[in-house]
Order: C-alpha cells, then sequence, then structure tokens
C-alpha cells in the first residue's frame, strides 16, 4: 500500500477532525460555557486533549503494524 492509501486519509481525518476540535473548543471557552480557571473545567480541557491525542496515537500505531505486516 502507498503513501496515498495509508497515511493521507490518516493525515486528513486527524488534520480536518483536529481543526473541527479546535474550533469547537474555542466557541465553548469564549462562551464561558467552560471556564479555565475551575479546576474541573480544567482537568476536562486536558482529557479531551489527551483523548484526542491517544486516540490519534493509537490509530498510527495500528496503521503501522497493518503496513509492517505485509
Amino acid at each position: 500500500m502507498n503513501f496515498s492509501q495509508t497515511w493521507l486519509p490518516f493525515i486528513y481525518l486527524y488534520g480536518v477532525g483536529g481543526i473541527a476540535f479546535i474550533i469547537g473548543m474555542l466557541i465553548i471557552i469564549r462562551s464561558n460555557a467552560l471556564r479555565l480557571t475551575f479546576k474541573r473545567h480544567l482537568k476536562w480541557v486536558w482529557v479531551l486533549i489527551y483523548g484526542f491525542l491517544f486516540y490519534a496515537a493509537i490509530h498510527a500505531v495500528l496503521i503501522y503494524v497493518a503496513i509492517g505486516s505485509q
């Protein structure tokens, strides 16, 4: 499998998804639905960011393993 069949969809998925994620977080913060001064809210911001990056990392590892097994 070549780059356009494996890594290009990954980059598109997490690139466009990351932009949507950032825009959503900015809207939530600017509307004061989420206040970074509250410890509980700040904890959830980090959980969301970590979750996004963790899921992307798992996806990348599984793509790498699938490519390596061929």
